[in-house]
């Protein structure tokens, strides 16, 4: 199943793309898709362990939520900011 996977700000220059499908098995959670964008790099994945996601626009609460092909997931490092 594919899914998109949207990165923004550190997360974005530790992908080095501001987007791309991923392939998953089907019944790939989101730790899933997590442990995959893990092996890209170094970077990423040390930026990854201080992200939240969002699946389809909703804050994902369970990692373990099962995702479903041609969702979307926001890689969302933490802002600063008011």
């Amino acid at each position: 199943m594919d899914v998109r996977v949207r990165y923004f700000a550190a997360a974005r220059a530790a992908a080095g793309v501001d987007a791309e499908t991923v392939s998953l098995a089907p019944g790939a959670t989101v730790a899933d898709l997590v442990a995959d964008l893990r092996t890209r790099s170094g970077t990423l994945s040390a930026v990854l362990d201080r992200c939240s996601f969002l699946c389809d626009e909703i804050a994902v609460r369970d990692v373990e939520k099962t995702l479903t092909t041609n969702q979307t997931v926001d890689v969302l490092p933490p802002f600063a900011g008011g």
